[in-house]
């Protein structure tokens, strides 16, 4: 079904046929939930896209901006039965628009940013890779520019194991925004530079920091930009590495004294990645006496803050995720939250004060109780 030079818009036609008048997902449809449009939906966006297909609308500013207002977080195909790919299709259509000249004038101003720097969030040129080794650590853009401590802490985690990365793509973006976007050919320059870096690395093991972009590289690159992963490197998470160390007796932690309530919060696409959900808790408990608490949008029901495309194309939209996350997380009675994405982790940081919570990163609470 998807061509090897990216996923077109024929490919996804099946898909919003048989989303437009399907409600299955509509339980955790996170948009509609903060917004309460039903057109803002994962069924609403299909079925204008169907619209369009069938000449009953254009795409005007109106039907642009709907479909503009999807957040990309995967939810909708987690939560279907028949695991249809609408992120996928609407991700497909907006590159069908981009062409058209028709998209929201931010897309177009981004992607010239992140042609020219790998990244809206810094005007600063990506890192290049020094040296070679066994094992590789993707930085990303949103480690190197929005949470940096995650970047320090998890180079000491990994050197208390004896492992000492190579870094690659420092301050470069993994290339799901592009994607999430509509902006397909600044997607792959980005995906290319990163995998040529691993390339040069020499690593046969590549470590991410969060969800998002383990999904970008275990399966964006080939659903959507027609890339493959290099099959002899091993992908994994941090968060699973240090708990699989720490039930190995590997790494140790000392448990604190503090007894605030706190929560972890499952990072934007963790829904994704569902086999990651015990880690970050299994690492959290090592470290905490006790009073743990469980948001309600949580593991496979998490929705996402504003850390996706929205914060560019929608703001108040993801403005309303983030908060709702915070309302969700002080209803819960926690007083601290607690994760590892490090642009889940800036965007909850900027409007904690507001809902009395605070905000810490999983990974520089590790380093501060290791033994």
């Amino acid at each position: 079904m998807i061509r090897k030079d990216g996923m077109p818009i024929e490919s996804v036609i099946d898909t919003i046929e048989n989303c437009r008048y399907c409600l299955m997902c509509r339980h955790i449809a996170s948009v509609e939930y903060v917004t309460h449009k039903e057109t803002l939906s994962p069924h609403g966006w299909a079925l204008v896209i169907a619209s369009v297909q069938r000449g009953l609308l254009d795409w005007d500013q109106d039907t642009v901006d709907v479909i503009y207002s999807a957040p990309d977080h995967g939810n909708s195909r987690a939560h279907c039965a028949t695991q249809q790919p609408l992120p996928e299709a609407i991700a497909a259509t907006r590159a069908e628009i981009v062409k058209l000249q028709r998209a929201p004038t931010v897309v177009y101003e981004l992607d010239k940013v992140l042609r020219e720097y790998g990244t809206p969030f810094a005007e600063r040129k990506p890192g290049v890779v020094a040296g070679e080794g066994e094992v590789a650590l993707f930085i990303g853009d949103e480690a190197q520019y929005l949470w940096p401590k995650a970047v320090k802490a998890s180079s000491d985690l990994l050197a208390s194991l004896g492992i000492h990365p190579v870094m690659i793509g420092v301050g470069r973006s993994n290339g799901y925004l592009a994607s999430s976007l509509g902006l397909l050919d600044t997607a792959k320059k980005l995906a290319e530079a990163t995998l040529e870096e691993l390339r040069l690395s020499s690593a046969k093991r590549l470590l991410v920091l969060s969800p998002g972009d383990y999904f970008t590289f275990n399966q964006l690159y080939d659903e959507r930009l027609g890339i493959e992963f290099p099959g002899d490197v091993e992908l994994l998470e941090l968060t699973t590495v240090l708990a699989s160390n720490l039930e190995g007796g590997e790494i140790s932690f000392k448990k604190t004294s503090d007894t605030t309530s706190y929560a972890y919060v499952d990072p934007t696409h963790a829904v994704r990645v569902p086999d990651r959900h015990a880690a970050p808790r299994q690492l959290l408990s090592a470290i905490f006496p006790g009073n743990a608490h469980e948001l309600f949008w949580r593991q496979e029901r998490a929705h996402p803050v504003g850390s996706t495309g929205l914060q560019f194309t929608k703001p108040d939209i993801a403005e309303k995720l983030t908060a709702a996350r915070l309302e969700d997380a002080r209803r819960s009675g926690a007083k601290l939250l607690i994760s590892d994405d490090p642009g889940t982790l800036k965007q909850l940081d900027s409007m904690a004060e507001k809902f009395d919570l605070q905000v810490k990163g999983l990974y520089e609470l590790l380093f501060d109780r290791l033994e």
